[in-house]
């Protein structure tokens, strides 16, 4: 099993988590405990993926960010991404899961993290699927 790098780090009310390399299915495992266990914890109530790093995401990766999407909404916290490169974009658009994220501008982490919070965006988007 390869190893995922991840960052996690706080900043401006939200947990940062900030992968590198390929969420695939040979690193998934790794981000998808990372991503419950920010999610599951009490506090900040903003879970922010920084996918700046990403170079690649396959189904498994793609369902890891759907699995901590929908516990974030059980547990009532904001899930966003931000800097998506074009390729991991182009995947998000080809399986519509760009109209479920909440996906923001990473250029300036902590600015983009706070003007969100002060501008939620619709966090009410529902998803279609089923687990």
């Amino acid at each position: 099993m390869r190893s995922l790098l991840t960052n996690t780090q706080i900043i401006s009310e939200a947990v940062v988590i900030q992968p590198e390399g390929a969420l695939n299915a040979a690193t998934v495992m790794q981000f998808h405990h990372k991503l419950h266990l920010a999610v599951s914890s009490t506090q900040p109530s903003t879970l922010l993926v920084d996918l700046k790093q990403v170079d690649q995401i396959d189904s498994a990766g793609l369902m890891a960010l759907v699995s901590a999407f929908k516990l974030a909404k059980k547990f009532n916290k904001r899930f966003l991404l931000c800097s998506v490169s074009s390729s991991v974009r182009m995947i998000l658009e080809l399986t519509q899961l760009d109209k479920v994220f909440e996906i923001i501008d990473g250029s300036n982490i902590a600015d983009s993290v706070s003007n969100s919070l002060i501008y939620p965006g619709s966090q009410e988007r529902e998803l279609a699927m089923t687990a």
